[in-house]
């Protein structure tokens, strides 16, 4: 057991709201910031030498980085991405601290506010994208590998995520059953969208350059090259829920060569948003019912938008909707050279004279094969409360203390149905936007003090529904944690339900 940090003389903001709380704070999505000397270590016994000395190449001097080693020139005919400036804290060493060393930051959560903090990795978000696959699995079988010893000991208060490849479905369950069965660990961090070069691209996609990323996005659900199935299944079968932690930076209009916020602004949301359509339209979360996904870091507002989205779209665009209101067949051609006839102007009235019509072929000449128009069939989406139940009910969004956003997750009142979106309180420890720890757990409840959720919603924002995330796919997920019997009281009414519509 790590030795206790003495007590602050005057307890944090942070200490004194959770003291007020009647329920424990799960803190869903903190980051770790890998120890990189330690982890070359392990690459180097999990890997070999030569594995070990290309992640000292692919990082050296800032190599990861190549917009630091190229001139202004360079970087525009090559259109390479702006890098941070720095994206792990710096003058707060405590914290920075914190997010390196297991114990400490162990030691610093009553500090914090917070009962048990899920923890995620920082270089494994890079290391699921690497294009190279064996850099790709031997630097991820290393780094988890390095994960669970250090946060061994650690559990009834810190648990740490897994690095979860997904370039092909059977490299992710291998992984997936690598974790789980050899190192112990229950905490999925999953590559929601992989970038998949296009044919004629040079496919050195490290480098985030436009000129070199030719690819397309490809978000699992839908259209990919693999069959997902297997692992979703896998996911169901060993009792874990895959957390999508996928970055946008370098795709479509995220390819600023001088502006890292123009970058970064929302980027999280446009990868998560990626992977939530891609489930829903693709089918997931109809043939996988009982399947659980978060969103994290990404914040819950474009979720909003997009199940708002799906509805508009299935209530215009549903099957029998384009055959009554969208067939090209029903434009009545005649009617339409009436009007121009009576109304148009000399252009226009000339032009049908000469044509005997006002639309042009273009518009509709195509021919569609009635088998492709349903574009709801994967989904299985028979009226809007089938978006409500296939959408709201599988789908978490991790959301950070200052996030405005959080509000509309639980206003009923604003979202169709009266559903609640599963927002969930996520910290990003270690990263440039946490400041100071202390702080984090006040600063999401001004939420409450300024009226715009109740709190009973900061509950289920704090507690209630991470509980549900992962402890619908894992009934024991909390179990040996902080929060054991609290969060055991939340999933008791489930497993009753379970036992009954089982006979038991």
């Amino acid at each position: 057991m790590a030795k206790t940090l003495r007590a602050p003389a005057t307890p944090s903001a942070s200490a004194r709201i959770r003291a007020r709380l009647d329920h424990p704070v799960i803190d869903t999505d903190g980051h770790f910031i890998e120890i990189e000397p330690i982890l070359i270590d392990y690459i180097a016994q999990v890997c070999g030498a030569r594995l070990a000395r290309k992640y000292r190449e692919m990082v050296g001097g800032g190599r990861f980085w190549a917009w630091h080693h190229a001139s202004d020139a360079e970087r525009r005919r090559r259109r390479i991405n702006r890098p941070p400036y720095w994206a792990l804290p710096t003058t707060n060493s405590a914290d920075r601290a914190a997010a390196m060393i297991p114990g400490l930051w162990r030691a610093r959560m009553d500090e914090f506010g917070i009962d048990l903090t899920l923890a995620y990795p920082t270089v494994g978000l890079m290391l699921m994208g690497l294009p190279d696959e064996e850099m790709r699995l031997g630097f991820i079988r290393a780094a988890n590998t390095m994960v669970a010893d250090l946060y061994r000991g650690q559990g009834d208060r810190i648990i740490p995520a897994a690095t979860i490849p997904t370039h092909t479905p059977a490299e992710a369950i291998a992984e997936l059953e690598h974790v789980t069965g050899t190192l112990g660990m229950k905490l999925a961090m999953v590559n929601g969208i992989v970038r998949r070069p296009i044919a004629a691209a040079a496919g050195r996609l490290r480098n985030l350059s436009a000129a070199e990323n030719g690819n397309w996005v490809d978000a699992l659900g839908l259209d990919s090259e693999h069959d997902y199935d297997p692992f979703w299944q896998r996911c169901i079968d060993l009792g874990v829920a895959p957390t999508m932690h996928s970055h946008a930076i370098g795709l479509t209009t995220r390819c600023s060569i001088s502006s890292y916020n123009y970058n970064h602004i929302g980027h999280f949301a446009d990868a998560s948003e990626a992977s939530a359509k891609a489930l829903f339209l693709g089918g997931v979360t109809r043939r996988f019912p009982q399947l659980t996904v978060a969103f994290l870091e990404c914040g819950v507002g474009w979720a909003v938008s997009l199940y708002h989205d799906l509805i508009g779209h299935w209530e215009k665009r549903n099957l029998a909707a384009l055959k009554r209101h969208l067939d090209p067949a029903k434009i009545d051609q005649a009617a339409l050279v009436a009007y121009a006839e009576r109304y148009g102007d000399p252009i226009i009235r000339a032009k049908v004279a000469a044509t005997g019509r006002l639309d042009g072929l273009e518009y509709f000449v195509q021919e569609e094969d009635p088998a492709t128009l349903d574009e709801w069939a994967a989904s299985g989406v028979q009226s809007a409360a089938d978006i409500r139940d296939r959408f709201v009910a599988p789908f978490y969004f991790g959301c950070e203390a200052d996030d405005a956003s959080v509000g509309w997750a639980f206003d009923g009142r604003g979202i169709a149905g009266g559903a609640r979106l599963n927002a969930m309180f996520s910290s990003d420890i270690g990263h440039w936007d946490v400041q100071d720890a202390r702080h984090m757990l006040a600063e999401a409840y001004e939420l409450v003090e300024h009226e715009r959720i109740q709190p009973a919603d900061f509950r289920d924002f704090t507690f209630t529904n991470t509980v549900r995330l992962h402890g619908r796919m894992n009934p024991a997920f909390f179990a040996g944690t902080a929060v054991a019997a609290a969060a055991a009281a939340v999933l008791a009414p489930a497993r009753a339900r379970r036992r009954v519509a089982a006979g038991d």
